[in-house]
């Protein structure tokens, strides 16, 4: 039951991020900051790949302790994600397509690392009180959330699809 579980949570987070990925290589440039609610189009899919990374995480010290992290200061800077105000960093396309690559990367490392002990236990979030394995789901819905968020956004400002994205996808 666990490969089950672990194979579907793994196929489920690449699904969201690829979908979360096409909206990013299918956004014009002209919609690239644009608003998306109350933020920018690039903020909202770097708040999406923010919280991502640090779920897939143990807590918040592992995550901004990352090599990826620490030999990416320009992408991070002071962490404004983490503050209780309003984000201002804008963010360029290749930078958000690297920390794309590398949450998909972790994602699939992550899971396959997960034992039924892990998933069972607490979250490693305060502010997150389930198991590890609700952790995952809760993730999985966020980048949901915001991929569709930015679906709508292309599909109203660029009349552009963003096609479904599900088991046995191929990108082309």
């Amino acid at each position: 039951m666990l490969d089950i579980i672990k194979q579907l949570l793994a196929s489920q987070y690449e699904a969201a991020l690829c979908t979360l990925g096409i909206c990013v290589e299918k956004c014009p440039e002209n919609l690239w900051t644009g608003k998306v609610g109350n933020l920018g189009f690039c903020q909202v899919v770097f708040h999406t790949l923010f919280y991502d990374d640090m779920y897939l995480g143990r807590n918040v010290k592992s995550f901004k302790a990352q090599p990826f992290h620490q030999e990416n200061p320009d992408i991070f800077r002071d962490y404004e994600e983490m503050e209780d105000r309003a984000q201002v960093q804008m963010y360029d396309r290749e930078s958000i397509r690297k920390y794309l690559r590398y949450c998909r990367t972790k994602a699939g490392e992550t899971i396959a690392s997960e034992t039924e002990q892990s998933l069972r236990g607490p979250s490693g979030f305060e502010w997150r009180k389930c198991s590890r394995a609700e952790l995952h789901v809760y993730n999985i819905r966020h980048i949901q959330h915001h991929a569709a968020q930015l679906s709508l956004r292309l599909r109203l400002d660029a009349k552009l699809e963003i096609p479904w994205v599900g088991s046995g996808w191929r990108e082309v």
